[in-house]
């Protein structure tokens, strides 16, 4: 091993025993299952702020987004940091407060499915049911996702086998996970996106000046037709330029609907201790999710010229491309011990991505297996201390099955993502918004919405994206109009909500 590995390894090495010893101190507040799934609501505003946009933006911040803006320039990176933006800012400004209120008014509950369950009433656990099932569908290959990054990432700086450099890192999530609970998942967002934001800053910088200055890294953008457009897609590799419709930017855009379904990212809002101070954290992460975004296209942009310039090996497919900042990383490296030890901060900032995403979905599916599952659907009888035994084991079997998933270093976390957002999004985001806007929404319509729109997202991907033409949008879109559609339908067609649950929906929009 040279020495700007064992530099690179000692900085990741110190970064991961700091989370794990914020596990180990955290295990010890988990007294009953509130604390462990969402820390007794006790979260300040700038936790709360910083865990919801760490956990949100994954190893997809500084791998997928930059690897396709290499790839293809700025349009389809571009609108899809604008539709995540805008998503953010509205999400914070419509849900938080609502779902932070109506969450504590509707029986007390530290789950998105007991939300729902709570909300309408539901005796027979059918909505809690299907919602929990719905999580474990999309949050498994999502949390693959993130070990997937984890994997190439020290498989290519360490030349490690792919599955070896995977399942570790992967125990490292699950460890502190498993200990420490929702606080420690949420304190350990917050110091991740500061190691985030600062590997950003420094991979740009550095790049920059490695590319020959910022008006060379222009110039070799300008140099691929189409390249920085908003409205053209030029692709580094065939030259080729494609046309960016309307009907395209409008599907990209719709990422940001995915906000309105996001589990891990709602219970933040749930978790918050005074929802009076949800106005600062909305400025803070939209301002953070804002810079980040751009900054990561940016990196795209600038890797791009680092090839031209001879300092980097060229990428050939947006799979390769994703690993842009590890190449950044290791040419730093060379340079010296001080460089090196950046670089490990750099490549702590992939894992940061990784880890503040990974950690959350961990802990919301086991809570939709033990909480949801297991108590609230089969009736199982268990103790506070008992549900959190639950929880964790929950936490190893789920993590077991991402890394089977994972299995495959040719996976693309892009895509991974863009499929478990979709799912997300069309799922749970028109049932959430009725939930907490309109009184006259059911417990049929919740039903009959929620199926509708995690149908459409497959539906539409597997069988009408494939056709082509105006058909080829982002399945997010489609399915999302496609649940609210069936939501307001079923809801008008059956019966009215009852009298006690128009009072409670009265007095959370009162305020009360």
């Amino acid at each position: 091993m040279t020495t700007a590995q064992i530099c690179i390894l000692t900085a990741i090495v110190v970064y991961m025993v700091i989370i794990i010893a914020i596990g180990v101190v955290y295990s010890k507040r988990n007294q009953n299952a509130d604390d462990f799934y969402l820390g007794g609501r006790q979260l300040g505003p700038l936790v709360t702020a910083m865990s919801a946009e760490a956990s949100d933006m994954s190893s997809w911040l500084l791998m997928g987004l930059p690897g396709v803006a290499y790839i293809s320039g700025v349009a389809d990176a571009a609108w899809t940091a604008i539709g995540l933006a805008i998503g953010t800012y509205l999400n914070w400004l419509f849900v938080a407060k609502r779902l932070r209120r109506y969450s504590v008014k509707a029986g007390n509950a530290i789950t998105v499915p007991e939300f729902f369950k709570n909300r309408y009433r539901d005796k027979s656990n059918l909505l809690v049911g299907i919602s929990a099932v719905i999580i474990l569908v999309f949050f498994i290959p999502y949390t693959a996702s993130g070990f997937a990054a984890c994997g190439k990432l020290f498989s290519s700086l360490f030349g490690l086998p792919y599955m070896t450099a995977m399942i570790v890192s992967a125990f490292v999530i699950v460890f502190y996970t498993m200990l420490g609970g929702f606080l420690a998942a949420s304190t350990t967002d917050l110091i991740q996106s500061i190691v985030m934001t600062i590997a950003l800053v420094i991979v740009v910088a550095f790049g920059v000046h490695t590319a020959g200055g910022w008006s060379n890294v222009v110039d070799n953008a300008n140099a691929v037709a189409g390249y920085l457009s908003l409205t053209k897609v030029g692709n580094v590799v065939t030259g080729e330029v494609g046309g960016y419709s309307l009907i395209t930017i409008v599907s990209t855009l719709a990422w940001g609907l995915g906000y309105f379904g996001m589990p891990h990212i709602l219970l933040r809002f749930m978790a918050i201790k005074d929802e009076n101070k949800i106005p600062l954290s909305r400025r803070i992460a939209t301002i953070w999710v804002v810079i980040s975004m751009t900054v990561a296209i940016i990196i795209g942009i600038v890797g791009y010229a680092m090839t031209k310039a001879g300092e980097i090996e060229a990428f050939t497919t947006s799979s390769d491309a994703e690993k842009t900042v590890i190449a950044v990383a290791q040419l730093m490296s060379q340079h010296s011990i001080a460089f090196a030890l950046i670089a490990g901060v750099i490549l702590a900032g992939i894992l940061a991505c990784t880890m503040s995403t990974s950690d959350s979905q961990l802990l919301a599916a086991s809570s939709s297996f033990s909480q949801n599952i297991l108590v609230d659907v089969f009736g199982c009888k268990i103790s506070e201390r008992g549900k959190v035994v639950a929880a964790r084991l929950t936490v190893i079997g789920i993590a077991l099955i991402s890394m089977f998933i994972a299995r495959d270093s040719e996976s693309s976390v892009f895509g991974i993502v863009s499929f478990a957002w979709a799912g997300f999004g069309a799922s749970f985001g028109p049932v959430m918004l009725f939930s907490l806007f309109w009184r006259r929404t059911n417990r049929q319509g919740a039903i009959a919405g929620m199926l509708a729109g995690g149908v459409m997202v497959f539906v539409w991907k597997y069988l009408v994206r494939p056709m082509g033409g105006l058909l080829d949008i982002y399945e997010l879109l489609p399915a999302f109009l496609v649940g609210c559609v069936v939501i307001l339908l079923v809801s008008l067609l059956t019966e009215a909500p009852s009298e006690e649950i128009l009072k409670e929906f009265d007095e959370v929009a009162a305020g009360k």
